[in-house]
């Protein structure tokens, strides 16, 4: 049996961050039987994680050559392991793998986050002992849950994140064994050669992308978004909608291009159509001195990286796409829901969007080994190390107070910047720092204006205002508008005191009326 990632990456925390990895020189049952426990709880919503025995640790770092382990401890300590999966309360066994690193004999425990957390395990092997503890993960350290810290782990109990649970609508045939391969070779893994002479449910069950018994085995969401053509029919709007307004919001032309398929696939191309269509550079020469000075209109690392943590963070319950608006003024990346509500309005405003627990553990975990995300909190400061190195103003954060959008503004490049170009503002109430003199971009869309000249006759309640834009339903895009022009002050409540009453309505203030008659 063969992981499906590379081990030199895995043993150099290339694709796996430092806090998901142990590593034991030496066969320590005990230690192994905690550190199990603590992945099987998951207590940030990382994906588990994994131990490795045989191989030492010193400062933070992967002792090579390993020591590695005797030939004839591999069956002997695999038994071990089962026993001890038996000692956790449930019970829970991890994905075992004996494996060859620098002709070293090792063991690789691929400890997955538990379907029935919370899990606990004797605090020690002792047959007089009975006590038993609730371990978790706190930084690269295994230790016993505290008060607050076991109070927070039942209130996860049952609650596995949407793309780690079983999909009972769908069937083993609707995971594509080529996407799978396909996958495992792009990674570098050695399940790709053993594949071939695999049986499909055992590659499937080693990658975790499905579960339940052999008689009714299920694939997981996550199998289904990265291994199925067509994961829209299960994830309705699974999708990144590119739309270019090359005359402002205000116009009545516009122009999108939809990328769907697998995630990952779908992340790609999106990219290369930007970096390909969107993406322009500018060289200034000088007669002083032979170096020209390039500039970019948008730093496409910047919004690779933005874009990509938008795959790995939005919520696929929701359906709605991920929308990205080329303007003449910036770019905007928007999705739902907005960040956790741990995150306050000064974390996002000073750019710290440091979340305390992950909402796709899995998605997570397969973009970290494409290189396509990081996962570590790196997000933010590489997209504002970028930024500055090109020279462009820094982005604006949109979100609202219960957070249920998050947009990123990313302001062009002063020159290239069309003069005499006059945006519309609309600002969330939460917005990142100074621009730069950039101009800001419109958020609102033409939606905006059609809300505000519908409202220039009459208050409407938000019924009235689905009917004349001719919508079906209230949609996710169309609460972020009324959002926004909420906090920019354009409309209010007709019943402020009562947000939720069933007879409110909005109505135009002065700042909308001015906004109307410009």
């Amino acid at each position: 049996m063969n992981l499906p990632i590379n081990i030199n990456d895995l043993l150099t925390a290339r694709t796996v961050e430092w806090e998901r990895l142990e590593f034991k020189e030496g066969w320590n049952p005990e230690a192994v039987l905690h550190t199990m426990c603590a992945f099987a709880n998951d207590f940030h919503n990382l994906g588990g994680g994994y131990i490795v025995i045989g191989v030492g640790e010193k400062n933070g770092k992967v002792v090579i050559p390993p020591a590695g382990l005797r030939v004839n401890q591999i069956d002997k300590i695999q038994k071990e392991i089962i026993e001890l999966g038996h000692r956790i309360q449930p019970y829970y066994h991890p994905i075992v793998v004996p494996a060859i690193y620098k002709k070293k004999h090792i063991i690789v425990l691929w400890c997955v986050g538990g379907q029935t957390r919370p899990y606990k395990a004797p605090i020690s092997l002792l047959k007089i002992n009975e006590r038993f503890a609730y371990y978790v993960r706190k930084a690269s350290k295994t230790i016993i849950a505290k008060a607050q810290d076991e109070k927070e782990l039942f209130s996860l109990a049952a609650t596995v994140p949407f793309d780690d649970r079983i999909n009972h609508t769908a069937v083993l045939q609707d995971l594509d064994l080529g996407l799978i391969r396909s996958y495992l070779q792009q990674v570098k893994s050695d399940l790709f050669e053993e594949s071939i002479k695999m049986d499909f449910v055992q590659i499937c069950r080693n990658m975790n992308i499905v579960d339940g018994p052999d008689e009714c085995v299920r694939p997981k969401n996550v199998g289904l978004m990265f291994f199925n053509q067509h994961p829209y029919k299960f994830f309705p709007q699974t999708q990144i909608d590119i739309v270019f307004f090359p005359e402002g919001l205000g116009a009545d032309s516009f122009s999108e291009k939809i990328f769907n398929g697998p995630l990952h696939k779908t992340l790609e191309e999106a990219l290369t159509y930007i970096q390909s269509q969107v993406i322009v550079e500018k060289i200034i020469k000088h007669d002083d001195r032979p170096e020209a000075d390039r500039f970019f209109n948008y730093s496409y690392i910047a919004i690779k990286e933005s874009l990509c943590n938008t795959i790995y963070h939005r919520s696929y319950e929701i359906r709605e796409p991920v929308e990205v608006r080329i303007l003449p003024e910036c770019i905007t990346i928007g999705s739902f829901p907005g960040p956790d509500l741990s995150i306050s309005d000064k974390d996002i405003k000073t750019f710290r969007l440091s979340s305390r627990r992950y909402r796709n553990r899995r998605v997570g975990e397969f973009l970290k080994e494409l290189d396509l995300t990081e996962g570590r909190g790196t997000g933010i400061p590489k997209i504002l190390n970028e930024i500055r190195k090109n020279g462009s103003p820094q982005p604006v954060f949109y979100t609202d107070n219960d957070r249920t959008f998050f947009t990123v503004e990313f302001p062009v490049h002063p020159l290239f910047l069309k003069k005499g170009y006059r945006g519309s503002v609309f600002k969330s109430s939460v917005q990142s720092g100074a621009q730069s003199g950039a101009q800001s971009g419109a958020q609102s869309g033409a939606q905006s204006e059609q809300i505000l000249i519908a409202l220039s006759a009459s208050p409407l309640s938000m019924l009235d205002i689905i009917k004349t834009l001719k919508l079906k339903s209230k949609t996710g895009s169309l609460k972020r508008t009324i959002s926004e022009l909420l906090s920019a002050n354009y409309i209010k409540y007709t019943i402020p005191e009562k947000p939720n009453s069933r007879l409110q309505k909005y109505r135009l203030t002065e700042k909308g009326k001015n906004r109307l008659s410009k």
